[in-house]
């Protein structure tokens, strides 16, 4: 039997795979050319199901194809940007962190007369109000400030509005009666059109700035910093690099909270902390 004539070489599926590759590399090399944002070092998983997303919703077939759109039109550059850089959240998300912090982490804070919060990569603000919450029920807000990072300052107008909508209440009322809240949650927002927006005196000691945990550097020190859900996102070396940069912010006895999924295993910096509570990832820096 004759065996048919080939006229060219074949893309199997690894050819297909290593396609991809080159599209995401050249994508993501022209979006922080042309916008800054940097997402070249983020975990590929996750960078790949967000890209394809991306590229279904805006009714396109190829990462190749998304990438020209990005590069001439600014508001799918946007879109892309935040489909990149939003996390999950909600307020009191992990309810048991929360708890775990009201008895293992609030009596160190009542030690000092002033007290440094970082809430890096904040998103949207959920976890800020969740942190304020919990200080103000345990007389320590006054004496607080918080800062609430992001790269991204779309997202923080969000988070400065404090605005969520009321059919997410019924489920952070329940968080935070998980995470040991001492009131009635109805006390810390209003109803506001078809959201419901939390009490402005939750914001009196926040500071909402932009900072890069990809590029910026340390800009001071605190007492706690929160980095929850923030590096599941990236790859091994970029970790390595916030890790370094966490140490470096956080003073002698401060305490870092990390995410379920993410750990100190990997990093260099593991034997210069103290578990507080490791099931809920707590730790103490103490070298």
């Amino acid at each position: 039997m004759a065996l048919p004539l080939s006229v060219g070489p074949s893309q199997g599926a690894g050819e297909t795979g290593d396609v991809e590759e080159l599209e995401i590399s050249l994508l993501l090399d022209g979006l922080y050319r042309r916008s800054g944002f940097d997402f070249r070092e983020y975990s590929p998983g996750s960078l790949r199901r967000r890209l394809h997303q991306r590229v279904k919703d805006e009714g396109l077939t190829t990462i190749s194809e998304l990438q020209g759109k990005i590069l001439h039109d600014p508001d799918a550059l946007g879109r892309l940007i935040r489909d990149l850089s939003i996390s999950v959240t909600s307020m009191f998300r992990d309810p048991y962190f929360y708890r775990a912090f009201r008895s293992r982490v609030v009596p160190l804070l009542k030690t000092y007369p002033f007290v440094r919060v970082w809430a890096a990569g904040c998103a949207t603000g959920e976890e800020v109000y969740s942190l304020a919450i919990l200080l103000e029920e345990e007389g320590l807000y006054e004496r607080t400030r918080i800062y609430a990072t992001d790269f991204n300052d779309g997202v923080l107008d969000l988070a400065r509005e404090g605005l969520v909508p009321l059919s997410r209440m019924r489920d952070y009322t329940e968080n935070y009666i998980h995470a040991g809240g001492k009131r009635a949650f109805s006390e810390y927002y209003e109803a506001h059109g078809k959201g419901a927006r939390l009490t402005r005196a939750l914001t009196e000691n926040v500071v909402f700035a932009q900072h890069n945990l990809v590029s910026d550097r340390v800009f001071n020190e605190f007492h706690v910093i929160v980095c929850r859900n923030v590096m599941i996102y990236f790859g091994p070396e970029l970790q390595e690099r916030v890790h370094n940069l966490i140490y470096d912010s956080l003073v002698m006895f401060g305490t870092l909270g990390l995410g379920y999924s993410e750990s100190l295993a990997t990093t260099a910096h593991k034997a210069h902390y103290q578990e507080l509570d490791p099931t809920q990832k707590l730790y103490r820096k103490v070298a």
